[in-house]
């Protein structure tokens, strides 16, 4: 922007009326305003903190950083703005200097509850969930109503599988601030890896609200199906989440078939191959126009409205098919070995990836197995050690069949998974010291999937053990 001279009575008028606009909560407004003036007057030191101030109204965290870079340099023992930029390191995923930035500012303001909150959710991204907790209780023992200090005591609590402390954490939070839809959130993970998947689903609806997922979710045409007697009735499902949610939940289909109904999922289409399998479903893809219905339903909603319980899931035998033409395919591309399938890293853009993907040095044990060939399934990857399928895998009907071909899935916490369990074959599934609420804990099976074996890290980012376990079975 090209600098402009004002008159120092301009100045004034112009930072009264940033000023005026932020209070009253025109942050937009005032951000137009307050950089006005600081182009006449970069020393203006109000300027440029009002500034940061409506930049954190509008959550714009990459200018956040940028102008504390500037304001600091005037100001270096200003505990607000050491916040201010530890807060906008964390939230663009930028940990290690979060954590020096918060440091600083609980050094400088050791009563700055805030401050200790974000510093303890940097160093859960560091993967320091103790530390972390007592830096959390810290702001809250100085500040009681946090309430999103609760909020985030209720999900270390739960990375720590200490998820009876995790739910009492997190049922204060919400009797304290009823509508906190993170509170609920974080509730529902923690319900739900507890084994309690009524309450934990029933609470899972407020993903809804929840500003991670919202954008997911589209409001259709007519009324919401709620569990009730489906018979002579088309039920609209519409796949809401990744792929591996998908084909997991997509054993309900088949329930709503069971009790009479005509279940239409909406999803991918690249899992329209393999899903046109489940019986009685039919799949079509979500980007085009709906065929009629007579009710919809979000997909991860069914467990809900099914009422389901660790004793009623369904399909746990699996409820999918390979086709068997492109089996036999696959099998005459392969070797006759012992053929070992891996998928050993998940999607690169999934939020958790870097604790659920082991790095690729780590399955060396695994791969100097002898008598073992391994196939990876991860398309458009390499691992040396490997072999890459002979058919690509374009679709998950592809990757299905390669799987049906296979002796046995190793596989990191991914949609390889859910398809091996889906298809009722054989697969361990390597996971964090933290897993996802689906494989729940201290068990190694799992009651969504009779086929599959859990292989848990003691620790977290213990891979070595995790891999080391799996050798040894391999191996016996």
């Amino acid at each position: 922007m090209t600098a402009v001279t004002l008159a120092p009575e301009e100045t004034r008028a112009r930072y009264i009326t940033g000023l005026t606009q932020l209070g009253s909560g025109q942050a937009e407004a005032a951000i137009d305003t307050l950089r006005y003036v600081l182009d006449s007057d970069p020393s203006h030191t109000g300027a440029r903190r009002n500034l940061i101030r409506a930049l954190v109204a509008v959550r714009d965290h990459a200018a956040i950083i940028a102008e504390t870079g500037l304001a600091l340099r005037a100001a270096p023992d200003s505990a607000e703005l050491h916040f201010q930029r530890g807060t906008a390191l964390s939230a663009m995923s930028r940990p290690e200097e979060a954590r020096a930035a918060l440091t600083a500012a609980v050094t400088l303001n050791p009563k700055l509850a805030p401050a200790w909150l974000n510093l303890g959710n940097a160093l859960m991204d560091l993967d320091d969930p103790l530390a972390a907790e007592a830096h959390c209780r810290r702001a809250l023992a100085l500040d009681p109503a946090l309430i999103e200090a609760r909020v985030s005591l209720g999900f270390m609590l739960t990375a720590q599988g200490r998820v009876a402390e995790a739910i009492a954490a997190l049922e204060d939070a919400i009797q304290i601030h009823p509508e906190n839809v993170h509170a609920h959130w974080n509730l529902a993970t923690a319900a739900l890896l507890a084994g309690d998947l009524p309450r934990g689903f029933a609470e899972y609806e407020w993903r809804k609200r929840h500003d991670r997922f919202r954008r997911d979710f589209i409001d259709l045409p007519g009324p919401v199906w709620d569990g009730g007697d489906p018979s002579g009735r088309t039920i609209l499902v519409h796949a809401e989440q990744g792929f591996g949610d998908t084909v997991q939940f997509a054993r309900y289909l088949t329930a709503i078939a069971q009790r009479g109904g005509t279940p239409v999922l909406a999803c991918d289409v690249a899992l329209i191959p393999l899903l046109r399998t489940v019986a009685g479903a039919r799949i079509v893809s979500r980007f085009d126009p709906m065929p009629p219905y007579n009710a919809w339903i979000d997909q991860m909603s069914l467990p809900h409205v099914f009422g389901t319980t660790l004793d009623t899931i369904p399909c746990p035998g699996g409820y999918a098919r390979a086709d068997p033409g492109l089996i036999a395919a696959h099998q005459a591309t392969l070797p006759p070995a012992r053929r070992i399938g891996l998928a050993w890293a998940g999607n690169p853009l999934h939020h958790n990836d870097r604790r659920r993907t082991p790095p690729g040095e780590a399955f060396a044990p695994l791969l100097a197995l002898p008598d073992c060939h391994v196939v990876n399934l991860v398309p458009g990857r390499s691992l040396p050690g490997t072999t890459c399928p002979r058919r690509p895998l374009t679709d998950y009907r592809e990757t299905a069949a390669l799987i049906a071909a296979l002796d046995l899935v190793v596989t990191v916490d991914t949609s390889v998974a859910h398809v091996a369990g889906a298809l009722g074959c054989p697969a361990w599934v390597l996971l964090p010291y933290a897993p996802d609420w689906r494989w729940l804990l201290n068990r190694n099976d799992t009651p969504w999937y009779d086929s599959i074996r859990l292989f848990r890290q003691p620790s977290p980012g213990d891979w070595e053990s995790v891999i080391a376990s799996v050798s040894a079975a391999l191996a016996g």
